[in-house]
């Protein structure tokens, strides 16, 4: 279990992120290798911060850092790589006006762009609403677990409508 920012990349063990809000967690494997990463986006872009010093912490950045540390974990250069992500919720809705930034909308669509530019699979996610959570994913076998208070705990799972690249 590791902080905002702080990546973990592994070999066949579980990762876990505790009591995500607007943050986004990614989580990315080279399917087959039980090789991922899982991390922790708190901001679409280095502009939108005055803290830039940890590229761990934008989106924008952090997809080819996984994957460059996947790769020296042993994922192969040909490995298929796919994602899903966590997160993004507006956990501050009620302080928004109609017309206000919904933070964790904005942080889902940011990581959403950056897996379409990386040509990397989304094939779910677990995202949005009003409420904090938990995930973990099991790198032997790929499972991302989602656990919240408000709802019922999950496997967050492969959707069809999201056909792989």
């Amino acid at each position: 279990v590791r902080g905002a920012g702080d990546g973990v990349r592994g070999v066949g063990h579980v990762i876990t992120r505790i009591g995500l809000g607007a943050c986004v967690v990614t989580a990315v494997d080279g399917r087959g290798r039980e090789v991922g990463g899982l991390e922790n986006i708190l901001r679409p872009n280095k502009a939108m911060s005055r803290e830039t010093s940890n590229p761990a912490k934008f989106a924008e950045a952090i997809v080819p850092l996984m994957i460059e540390e996947m790769r020296l974990l042993g994922a192969a250069l040909d490995a298929r790589i796919s994602a899903k992500i966590v997160g993004g919720a507006s956990m501050f809705g009620q302080l928004v006006s109609g017309t206000g930034i919904n933070v964790g909308e904005r942080h889902v669509a940011a990581t959403r762009d950056v897996l379409a530019s990386a040509n990397i699979p989304l094939l779910a996610e677990a995202t949005g609403l009003d409420y904090a959570r938990t995930v973990s994913f099991h790198l032997d076998d790929g499972r991302r677990e989602v656990r919240s208070r408000k709802r019922v705990d999950r496997l967050l799972e492969h959707d069809p409508a999201r056909p792989e690249r």
